[in-house]
Formats: C-alpha cells, structure tokens, sequence
C-alpha cells in the first residue's frame, strides 16, 4: 500500500489546509454558488439591487465561475427577488455563468428576453411540498415544466432541474429512493441538461446519499448530470457532500457564508457554507478555482450589510480575532 501524499507548504497560517488528497475522488469540483438567489430569497429586508449586484461580482472576483444570480417568479411569491429585471442587466462583462430560475413559461420568457443562457425550473419529490411550493401536484408541476424546458432548449438555453425533499419531507417524514428516481427520470427525460438533489430540510445521512446516488445511476441517470444541495440543520452538509464525491458527484450548491434556508419549509435552515465546501476541498486537493481569502472576505462583507455574522464555520476561522488562550 503506497503512502499518502501530502504536498509540502511553508509554514504558517496561509498554507493551511494541509494537501492530503484520498482515493477516487474527482480531481475538480464545480460549485454552482446559490447565494445571491437561495441565500437571500428569505430575507425579510429587501437587500438593495446594488449590494446584490455588488455581491455578485465580488463572488465572480473570487472565482466562482457559476453564480445563481436571482429568480424571474412572481414578485409577490418572493419579494426579495423582485428586481430581477434590473439585476440582471447589472452583471453583463463578468465572463461567468448566470443561471437564473424559471417558475413558468413567463418566467422564462422575461429571463430570455434580458439574455439569460442557464435557467433552472424547481419540482419537488413528496406530494406535500409541491402543494406548499408549487400549489399543484407532483405531475400537474411536471407538466407544467415540460414546454418551459422544451422552449428553453430550442433557444439552445442549458436547464437545469431542481428536485426538493429528496432525503426527507417535514410533513410526509422519510423520502424512498424510488420516489426521487421517479421524478428525477421525468425531468431528464423532459431534456434537463442537469439535476440538483436538494437536502431541502437537511436530514440526510451519508449512507442515504449513497443509496440514493446508487439508485439514480442503477436507473440510467448518469452521475455526470447530478449535483448535491445539502443544508446544514444537523450539521451533516459536509459528510453528506464527502459521500457524494465518492460516488463521482462533481456539482456541489453552496452558498457564500452559509445564508439560506427556505420559504415553505420551516425547518430548513442554512446552506451548506461554500467556505466550508472550500476548506475541505482544498484539504483533499480537489481544484476549485476558488480564492478561499478572498470569498471569506465577500461574506464577511455581505454579513455586515445584512446585520448579522456569517454563520459560516471557516469564515469565522479566517476571519475573527486571534485566540490568545490557543496553546
């Protein structure tokens, strides 16, 4: 058995993590940050369209090269998110992907009318939170999505599906894998370029993820096309992304200091942190792209402009006062 390989460092706090890289991992991760759209959709405080723009290009600066830049629904579902018509003009010249969601065909018909070329639609796995977050049925929203993503894709538009409760449901409890398999087989069916699995109220388990990664792949969906989107209620986000990495998932949603949670679903609380994401990719040698300093910055930035920290384990690390009691 050959010895693990650690890449030297100089010493100090700058070379922190150390480089211990383990086996049959991808070699880069992909983050698709959701800050700006997830992260803030459920602030009570309308955030002013100039700090989101501002936000954006500071995560664009730090090397995010996907950042989810708003949501194109009806301003009285989301208020947080109803500028996106002035938003989004606001980010042209940035040279990074900007996927937007669609609810609906109007949504999407005032995202490509403003250039958008990523768009994702958002279907749900149980019967109950479709109904809280989509008033329809699971297959009433999926027919409702079928010609926003055909008319998506004949504007040579990537889409990508967002599937909710994939681990758990706060009111239906445990979610199958055969029920997440069903849904995610309609979406990619209907041309979704890619899925993310969402952790909606952050209840998985890593033997779960497992599982459920095994079930999609055994049901032809291709690993390739599937990313992750875990909370971090009972503090699982990170063993939860571990076990998807080794299954060869090489999409990961977080958000820039942990902001987030979810409208209709009480018990979600924040994303998955992308510093945290960050530190420990950068442990295992995985390439991110990723200007770690640089991203805490951003959060600390935002977190101020918002009232309150970062919940962000890593960013309080890089960022706080040093511990004079640290031995």
């Amino acid at each position: 058995m050959s010895e693990p390989q650690h890449t030297p460092a100089a010493a100090g706090p700058e070379s922190l993590p150390m480089t211990v890289p383990a086996p049959a991992l991808p070699k880069r991760v992909r983050i698709h940050e959701v800050g700006p759209r997830d992260g803030l959709q459920n602030e009570k405080t309308v955030v002013p369209v100039e700090v989101k723009t501002e936000f954006i290009q500071r995560l664009a600066a730090a090397g995010l090269d996907t950042v989810e830049a708003t949501s194109f629904v009806h301003p009285k579902w989301v208020p947080q998110l109803a500028d996106a018509e002035e938003l989004f003009p606001r980010l042209g010249g940035l040279g990074v992907r900007l996927p937007v969601l669609v609810p609906n065909l109007r949504g999407l018909e005032r995202a490509l009318a403003l250039g958008a070329r990523q768009v994702a639609v958002f279907a749900s796995a149980t019967e109950a939170f479709a109904e809280a977050n989509l008033n329809r049925s699971v297959d009433a929203a999926l027919e409702m999505f079928a010609p926003v993503v055909r008319r998506a894709k004949g504007e040579g538009v990537e889409v990508r599906g967002y599937l909710s409760m994939c681990f758990g449901d706060p009111w239906e409890g445990p979610v199958a894998p055969e029920q997440v398999v069903r849904v995610s087989r309609a979406l990619v069916d209907m041309g979704c370029d890619e899925l993310s699995l969402g952790d909606t109220i952050g209840v998985a388990t890593p033997g779960q993820v497992t599982a459920l990664l095994e079930a999609l792949t055994a049901a032809g969906i291709p690993v390739g096309r599937l990313g992750v989107h875990f909370h971090d209620t009972y503090g699982q986000a990170l063993a939860n992304t571990l076990a998807a990495l080794q299954q060869g998932v090489s999409t990961v949603d977080a958000s820039a200091g942990g902001l987030g949670g979810c409208p209709y679903a009480k018990s979600a609380t924040g994303n998955l942190a992308t510093e945290d994401l960050v530190w420990m990719l950068c442990g295992l040698g995985i390439e991110t792209g990723v200007d770690l300093r640089k991203l805490c910055a951003t959060s600390v930035w935002m977190a101020e402009r918002l009232g309150r920290p970062s919940p962000s384990r890593t960013v309080h690390a890089l960022t706080g006062p040093p511990d004079s009691t640290a031995s």
